[in-house]
C-alpha cells in the first residue's frame, strides 16, 4: 500500500515539473519573425469598446520593432519623400548587436530600419529610426501635450511580447508579427511639476506590457500626447521615481506613482 502511494506521489510530481517546463517560457528564446499577411490570429481591438477614429489611426502608426533577444514598439511621426521617421524608447533599441533594426508596419511588411543620431534627446529615454518604402503610411499627429490635465483619455499601443490566456500559460508573440497588436483605454492620473529621471512626466491608469514599450500614447481625437515607456509596480520600488535633479518621491508620492504606469510626453520629442 506504502508502495502504492510513494509511486502515485513521484508521478504527480513528475506531471507538475513536465507542465512546468511546458508552460514557462525561456527570456531568451528566439521565434522566427512571422511576416506574412496571411497570418490568422485574431486582433486584440475590440472596435465596441475604443472611439474607430482612435483604433483606426492606432493600428496604421504604430510599428514593431525587433532586436535580438526582444522586441518593443514605436509610432510613425515623419514623412520626407519615402523616408519615414519613428520615436520608441531607448531602453527598446539598446544593446542591440548592430544598427539594424526590422520595424514591422501595420500592414505586416518588415523594413530595415537605422538608428538616427539625436544629441538633443539624449537625456530621454527615447530614440529615433528611419527607413524608406515605397508604400504610403500615415503619420500621427503631435498635440500640444504641455496642456494636458488629469482625468483626460488616454488610448495606449503597442505589441505584447506575451500572451497569457490564463496562469499556466504563456505564450510568445514574435512570430505573431502585427497581430500582437493590442490597444488599451485609461486616463491622465499624475502630471508632476518635476520630472523624473529619462523624461518621464506622464502617469496614466492603462495597463502596459512588455513589449508596448516606445508605443504611442493618444487622446480622443487620435493624436499623440505621449510615449509608453514604464509599467505599473515596478521591480526597483522607489528608486524607479528618481526626479531629473536626482531626488526621489516621498513615500506618499511613491504610493500614488507605483500604481500607474508612466510615459513621456510627446511635446518633448519636438524641443
Amino acid at each position: 500500500m506504502n508502495k502504492s502511494i510513494i509511486k502515485l506521489s513521484h508521478q504527480i510530481l513528475g506531471a507538475s515539473i513536465f507542465c512546468l517546463t511546458t508552460f514557462v517560457p525561456s527570456a531568451y528564446s528566439q521565434i522566427p519573425t512571422e511576416s506574412s499577411a496571411y497570418y490568422t490570429k485574431p486582433n486584440a481591438v475590440d472596435s465596441q469598446q475604443f472611439p474607430s477614429l482612435v483604433s483606426n489611426i492606432a493600428k496604421q502608426v504604430t510599428v514593431r520593432i525587433f532586436t535580438d533577444n526582444s522586441a518593443g514598439s514605436g509610432v510613425i511621426i515623419k514623412q520626407v519623400g519615402n523616408t519615414y521617421t519613428i520615436v520608441t524608447n531607448n531602453h527598446v533599441i539598446d544593446n542591440n548587436s548592430t544598427q539594424l533594426y526590422p520595424v514591422m508596419t501595420g500592414d505586416g511588411m518588415t523594413h530595415q530600419a537605422t538608428l538616427v543620431s539625436t544629441p538633443h534627446i539624449g537625456h530621454l529615454d527615447m530614440a529615433l529610426l528611419q527607413f524608406t518604402s515605397d508604400r504610403p503610411y500615415q503619420v500621427v499627429k503631435i498635440a500640444d501635450s504641455s496642456q494636458l490635465s488629469v482625468g483626460e483619455s488616454v488610448f495606449a499601443a503597442g505589441f505584447p511580447n506575451w500572451h497569457q490566456p490564463d496562469s499556466l500559460t504563456m505564450t510568445s508573440t514574435r512570430a505573431w508579427g502585427s497581430q500582437a497588436f493590442q490597444l488599451t483605454s485609461g486616463y491622465v492620473q499624475m502630471l508632476p511639476n518635476r520630472t523624473l529621471s529619462q523624461g518621464y512626466q506622464l502617469g496614466y491608469t492603462n495597463d502596459i506590457k512588455s513589449g508596448m514599450s516606445g508605443g504611442p500614447m493618444f487622446n480622443d481625437k487620435g493624436e499623440l500626447i505621449g510615449i509608453n515607456g514604464r509599467s505599473k509596480y515596478p521591480i526597483a520600488g522607489i528608486g524607479a521615481f528618481s526626479f531629473a535633479d536626482g531626488s526621489q518621491p516621498s513615500v506618499e508620492q511613491f504610493k500614488k506613482m507605483e500604481s500607474l504606469s508612466w510615459g513621456i510626453p510627446a511635446y518633448k520629442i519636438l524641443n
